[in-house]
C-alpha cells in the first residue's frame, strides 16, 4: 500500500494475468485520509493501450473511490513476459464543492503552489488462474471415471476399475459359445442327411409298392406324416 498525506492507494502494484486477445481489467482503490476535498488525475506512458474509468475525480473526506484499469487485448505476448508501462497518480486539494468536471491540469501545477503528491505506478504481468480439474466426488484415488452418453443425452460414469473385468469375463466366454454354434451346425446338418436318405427309402418302397398293389399301403402314408413332423420338429 502506498501511504501518502492525501491519499493511502492499493495496490501499489498494477497486475494483470495475461492472456492473447483477451481483454483483462484490475482496479485500485483510492482513500481519503483527510479532512478536505482530494482531487486526483491518473496518466499512464501507453494511453493508447490502457482504458482508465474514472481517470479523474473528487474523493470526498475519509471516503474511498474505486479507479478500474482496461488492458486493451493484446496480438502478442512480450518474449520476456515484463512490461515497462507506467501509471503516475496525481492527487492534490481541491476546495469544498468541487465536481469532477472541474478537476484541471491546474490543481495539479506545483508551481502555482497547489499540495501536490504524486504515485508511480508499475504494471506486472502474472500468469492467468489454471481451471480446477473436474473430479468425481467419492472417486478413488489414481483411477479415473469414463462414461457414456445414453440416447436421452444423459452422461452415464462408467468405474475404469470394474470395467476391464466385465469384459475379460466376456472375451473367456468366447470359445465356449462358438464350440455350442459348431455342435449344433453338425447336429443339424446330420439331420438333414438322414432326412434325405429317409426320403430316398420311402420313394424306393412307394415305387415298389405300386408295382405290387397298384397303390401306397395306409401305413406307408402315416409313417411318411410321421416323418415330415419329425423333420419340421429338428429343423427349427
Amino acid at each position: 500500500m502506498s501511504t501518502g498525506e492525501l491519499l493511502s492507494i492499493e495496490p501499489q502494484e498494477l497486475q494483470f494475468p495475461f492472456e492473447l486477445k483477451k481483454q483483462l481489467s484490475c482496479s485500485m482503490q483510492l482513500h481519503n485520509k483527510t479532512d478536505n476535498h482530494v482531487a486526483f488525475k491518473v496518466k499512464t506512458t501507453n494511453p493508447k493501450k490502457y482504458c482508465v474509468r474514472p481517470n479523474s475525480g473528487i474523493v470526498f473526506p475519509g471516503s474511498t473511490c474505486d479507479v478500474v484499469v482496461t488492458m486493451q487485448a493484446q496480438k502478442e505476448a512480450p518474449s520476456d513476459m515484463q512490461c515497462k508501462d507506467k501509471f503516475l497518480l496525481q492527487s492534490a486539494v481541491a476546495n469544498p464543492g468541487t465536481a469532477p468536471k472541474d478537476v484541471t491540469p491546474e490543481l495539479f501545477n506545483k508551481e502555482s503552489g497547489n499540495q501536490v503528491e504524486e504515485c508511480k505506478l508499475k504494471v506486472t504481468y502474472v500468469a492467468p488462474p489454471r481451471p480446477p480439474s473436474p473430479v468425481r466426488e467419492g472417486s478413488e484415488e489414481g483411477s479415473s471415471p469414463r462414461g457414456s452418453i445414453s440416447d436421452n443425452g444423459a452422461v452415464n460414469l462408467i468405474d475404469s476399475n470394474t470395467a476391464p473385468i466385465s469384459f475379460a469375463e466376456s472375451y473367456e466366454k468366447v470359445p465356449e459359445a462358438t464350440a455350442l454354434i459348431t455342435k449344433l451346425t453338425e447336429e443339424k446338418n446330420s439331420a438333414i442327411q438322414q432326412s434325405k436318405k429317409l426320403h430316398q427309402e420311402l420313394e424306393l418302397m412307394r415305387r415298389q409298392g405300386n408295382k405290387s398293389s397298384g397303390g401306397i399301403p395306409f401305413v406307408y402314408v402315416l409313417l411318411i406324416g410321421f416323418l415330415g413332423l419329425l423333420l419340421g420338429y429338428m429343423l427349427k
